[in-house]
């Protein structure tokens, strides 16, 4: 073995969740062991049962205690993943100073393309087109509005504002001061020039300690909500043959000016109309949507960072590199699409990818899984690979929409619809898409209808299974005539009446529908503890299904329909008062900003949560007088908590 080589036996990943159990995945299979670390709210994390080894730290940003855990560990190198300290040049220079391989580009390397303000200053010196922006935040507002602030350190939509009026500039750049230190230790922030109608395209880069740096082509990330990117894929339907070797150059030429080590992402925004290109930042490390890239060029960039770490010459030249199909990325969330994304949380109680048709899911997460506040809500990405873009496009939505996922909130539907409308199809896919498109796809009231009768039969079929007593009898048994049982569920996500099942058994074990028998009937094929096939009228169908607690949860073949038993009697609610504030999900109350007989105007902010390392800004419905301040700054509140009561009457 050459003296320029250091082996790598094992490897700490400084990370948690799908990334470090990606990069888990790809050490075990070179033969590396894998040590992980965890703070207390993960505990019980997939990544940390992966692992080889886990040591518990403090934080996931404490790097003194990361480097002082590989070396307790044995480690050789360490492996950052993506986010946290990702792209912290101190903490890099700490991994090598302490004689551990640090895998990822050097230090001088993340202070110069890292940082996205020194990035721009050698994208200029490099030639490469760049937005007109400004560092220094007393200059913002000559960049012009609408602009864009955006966060020094980092990036994945946090501390990112767009700013239409000077008005709004004040708070938008201490909002964002404040989730850029949360995020990234960091709180520096710059604006630049925003475009409303562009696409948001980069370039994956690799480079070796030899002095080589190849391109492994692009990847359109343009579906965006809140500057973080939901969909992506690979090629970029946009790109022509002549585009995409110009931004490959570009992206080649500005990391081989620096000598550029590892893996990379140069990304830059094109204007749809001109078609001109911008360089944006480069990201000093993995991206999330790093699996496109891999599914149609064949190559794993982990292994290529750890072989690279190690010394090792790149293992292709440009010209070897080959694209093959097309392959679409979409990253599930626990959030609410209806609730302009707010952030849900609660119990994964199921999570299954579909058995057909076969995808890649990558993810933290599994049945019985915890969604809290302390982490992004990203719980797994769900990557497709085919011939055609149009194929690639279809196997993602059907998987997406056969996965088995109930418990929490997500962006599942919504991800689905997206892929399904006419304007994805066709390439239409600017980073105003959500905005201009109509997504909304609320199930059909008929296939609602099908699935309450499908889990009023499992729940029916259960019941008998557990029955103690005349267990072989069927439910609802009399010797004269059988009786109609009844159960009425509520619809998890809201929205609509209630579901009121009757049915009745019949003699020949099928069931008859209706309060007067009128709705037709039913036949039971089969059912099992997880799953029932049901035949009504002239439909038949099978459901994947879960119960927690008096929740079921039943998946078809368009989605996952939540359902909740109503009892038959329901204790009296504590009435909410009119004029409400109320947390829309669990977080830290980071501001208040009226008191009590204080005067609102509708649209004030009057209270700033912060959850899932984000901040949203709660406002006043109407007008009126705050009676009731319930919370002060630094209070941590659960979901539905009442902050605070405006009285329009007042």
């Amino acid at each position: 073995m050459s003296e320029t080589i250091r082996q790598i036996d094992t490897v700490l990943v400084a990370n948690r969740g799908e990334i470090a159990r990606r990069v888990a995945r790809t050490a075990r299979e070179m033969g590396i062991r894998v040590v992980t670390v965890f703070v207390d709210a993960d505990a019980d994390a997939l990544h940390v049962d992966d692992a080889d080894t886990a040591i518990r730290v403090g934080s996931y940003l404490d790097g003194d205690a990361i480097v002082e855990a590989a070396l307790r560990m044995g480690a050789d190198a360490v492996h950052p993943g993506y986010g946290y300290l990702s792209e912290n040049s101190s903490f890099a220079a700490a991994c090598e100073g302490a004689g551990l391989i640090w895998i990822g580009p050097t230090p001088a390397a993340i202070d110069a393309m890292g940082d996205k303000i020194e990035a721009k200053r050698h994208a200029v010196a490099a030639d490469v087109p760049v937005l007109l922006s400004a560092d220094d935040p007393d200059e913002f507002a000559s960049v012009g509005f609408p602009l864009l602030i955006k966060a020094a350190a980092g990036g994945g939509g946090k501390g990112m504002r767009v700013v239409e009026s000077a008005e709004e500039l004040g708070e938008a750049i201490d909002a964002a001061r404040r989730e850029a230190l949360t995020g990234f230790g960091d709180d520096r922030v710059f604006a630049e020039r925003y475009v409303r109608r562009a696409r948001h395209i980069e370039i994956q880069i690799v480079g070796d300690v030899h002095g080589s740096v190849v391109h492994l082509g692009e990847r359109e990330c343009s579906i965006q909500r809140r500057h973080q990117k939901i969909i992506e894929e690979a090629p970029s339907p946009f790109l022509g043959a002549e585009r995409r070797e110009a931004m490959g150059a570009a992206a080649v030429s500005l990391a081989s000016a620096i000598g550029y080590v590892s893996t990379g992402t140069v990304e830059f925004l094109v204007d749809d109309e001109s078609g001109e290109f911008f360089f944006l930042e480069v990201n000093t490390r993995l991206q999330v949507e790093h699996p496109v890239t891999e599914e149609i060029t064949g190559i794993d960039l982990v292994r290529a960072q750890l072989r690279v770490a190690q010394g090792h010459p790149l293992d292709w030249a440009q010209g070897d590199i080959g694209f093959t199909g097309h392959s679409v990325e979409a990253r599930i969330y626990a959030e609410d699409p209806s609730a302009g994304f707010l952030p849900a949380t609660g119990t994964l109680h199921a999570f299954e990818a579909a058995a057909m048709p076969e995808v890649r899911l990558d993810s933290g997460v599994g049945p019985g899984s915890s969604i809290g506040t302390d982490f992004d809500p990203m719980i797994a990405k769900v990557i497709s690979r085919a011939p055609t873009r149009a194929e690639a496009i279809s196997s993602l939505a059907l998987a997406l929409e056969r996965m088995h996922i109930g418990g929490v909130v997500t962006n599942r539907d919504f991800l689905a619809a997206t892929l399904r409308t006419a304007e994805f199809a066709a390439g239409d896919t600017t980073t105003d898409f959500i905005e201009r498109v109509d997504i909304s796809s609320p199930p059909a009231e008929a296939e609602t209808r099908f699935w309450g009768v499908a889990a009023a039969m499992w729940l029916q079929a259960m019941n008998r299974a557990r029955a103690g007593v005349l267990a072989s009898m069927p439910s609802g048994f009399r010797t004269g005539r059988l009786p109609a049982e009844s159960v009425v569920f509520a619809l998890e996500a809201g929205g609509g009446d209630n579901l009121e099942v009757h049915y009745r058994r019949l003699r020949d074990g099928g069931f008859v529908l209706g309060r007067d028998a009128d709705q037709g009937t039913v036949v039971v094929h089969r059912v099992t503890p997880d799953s029932i096939d049901v035949e009504w009228g002239d439909i038949r169908s099978t459901a994947r299904v879960t119960r927690a607690g008096d929740t079921l949860y039943l998946t078809g073949p368009k989605g996952t329909v939540g359902l909740s038993i109503v009892p038959r009697f329901v204790p009296p609610e504590a009435e909410v008062p009119v004029g409400a504030v109320a947390a829309p999900m669990p977080g830290r109350v980071v501001e208040v900003r009226v008191t009590q007989g204080e005067a609102v105007l509708a649209g004030d902010v009057v209270v700033v949560l912060e959850a899932m390392k984000m901040e949203h800004h709660l406002r006043a419905a109407e007008d009126g007088v705050a009676t009731e301040v319930r919370v002060a700054a630094g209070d941590q509140v659960e979901n539905g908590a009442l902050l605070l009561v405006i009285d329009s009457t007042e």
